[in-house]
């Protein structure tokens, strides 16, 4: 027979256990979010749960305001439901919420989710002729002012859809870094650490920012560059030096609601360290060694670095517990090639061989390739503008554009980027 008790810390698995089974495979997104929920039920809000031995069947949470509350979450799992439960439930948690002076209870659910018909059988009113508006403001809205001084911005949403080819580094990012960000209720479930900070390494032009923009896109979190030489010149008159600049940097960071720190070409400030005291790189060095602690103590903060040269970086500096992963960032493959090029041609790709493009353009990086498919869609259009005869742009085009722009890969750094990859790479 099943009981009702209060909620621990410890039934959090089985409680988005219970959440997952409630809901229906075609019912809408509920209006509180898994981590709301839970978030509520750590923080004292009225909770109850029924249990059948030490399995958890049932829950039902709920947030007071004033004389108001809503009930967050009616959850039974699949084989316990039509016995009682759900009204039980709801009993109990309404002797709670009048116990802190509320005097009016509303829900929001979706029709016929699991929850609807014990609010019914417990004289809860459905109430015709309203609907739901809900706006959603990006994350770090309210930090707009401070964000703008910092020089950074909230990225459009479509920036992880944009980044053409590179499957294995998308998937590898992805699975890595944003799905235990996005998704933290479920990757607690498992014991998943969200990451709070990576390395990403690679050879030049190979799409380094463009994933750590495509990341913060894909969180909705703000995006802040730190630049190095920026730094050493905004420390020539401050008190300090650079040290004391990057000590400043964090600390209005740290004001930030969320953010994703980029800090490109880092090797300037974390270099391998000479051991001297009066090594100029030292003191700054020191200083990112102790400020990557505790920019990791919080939690919606994320921390990317990209360097083009991975063994150039102090020992220190990679080791795991500053950064969680060092993902090597590679020359994108024939059908990474195929998909930029595809990207960058456009409509003019239906009458392009780019099969030929994507053989020809072995040694490019995403950057060259875009570099070429602008110089050939240019002298397309001279063309056009002398001639006048309402050609397109055509294979020959782009071949002798990639034969006019030089690959930023050489095959000595392909060969050191497998040797990084070997002894630096932490997946």
């Amino acid at each position: 027979m099943w009981r009702l008790r209060e909620f621990h810390d410890e039934d959090l698995d089985q409680a988005i256990r219970v959440w997952d089974q409630s809901r229906k495979s075609d019912e809408p997104s509920p209006v509180f979010s898994v981590s709301e929920v839970m978030a509520a039920a750590r923080a004292g809000q009225p909770v109850v749960v029924a249990v059948v031995g030490d399995e958890l069947v049932g829950m039902a949470v709920a947030q007071a305001q004033g004389e108001r509350a809503w009930v967050l979450l009616v959850a039974l799992a699949a084989c316990w439901r039509n016995r009682g439960i759900g009204s039980a439930l709801l009993t109990e948690l309404e002797r709670r919420l009048r116990g802190l002076g509320v005097r009016r209870v509303g829900a929001l659910l979706p029709a016929d989710a699991t929850g609807t018909k014990a609010l019914v059988n417990s004289g809860y009113q459905p109430r015709a002729g309203f609907t739901y508006y809900e706006k959603v403001e990006p994350r770090g809205a309210a930090d707009a002012v401070l964000l703008t001084e910092l020089g950074g911005q909230v990225l459009p949403a479509d920036m992880w859809d944009a980044v053409a080819g590179m499957v294995r580094e998308k998937q590898i990012i992805e699975r890595r870094i944003v799905l235990p960000l996005a998704q933290p209720a479920v990757a607690e479930r498992y014991g998943v650490l969200p990451p709070k900070a990576a390395i990403l390494f690679g050879p030049p032009g190979t799409g380094k920012t463009s994933f750590a923009k495509a990341v913060a896109s894909r969180l909705g979190w703000p995006f802040v560059e730190l630049f190095p030489s920026r730094l050493a010149t905004d420390a020539t008159d401050a008190p300090g030096g650079l040290a004391a600049s990057l000590r400043e940097e964090f600390a209005e960071l740290a004001e930030l609601e969320a953010v994703l720190l980029f800090i490109d070409e880092v090797e300037e400030i974390a270099g391998t360290r000479s051991g001297m005291a009066v090594d100029p790189g030292h003191g700054v060095t020191n200083e990112l060694l102790k400020l990557i602690p505790s920019f990791r103590e919080h939690d919606d903060r994320l921390l990317i670095c990209a360097t083009n040269s991975v063994r150039s970086l102090d020992a220190a500096f990679l080791r795991p517990g500053r950064f969680d992963y060092v993902l090597p960032i590679g020359p994108p493959d024939p059908d990474a090639r195929s998909a930029i090029w595809s990207r960058y041609l456009g409509t003019a790709a239906e009458a392009i061989d780019v099969s030929r493009l994507v053989e020809a353009s072995e040694m490019f990086t995403p950057a060259d390739i875009e570099l070429a498919a602008r110089k050939g869609g240019q002298a397309a259009f001279e063309r056009e503008m002398q001639y006048r005869q309402g050609e397109h742009a055509t294979t020959d085009d782009y071949l002798t554009a990639i034969a006019d722009t030089r690959p930023t890969l050489t095959r000595q750094a392909l060969s050191d980027f497998e040797e990084d990859i070997e002894h630096y790479a932490r997946l």
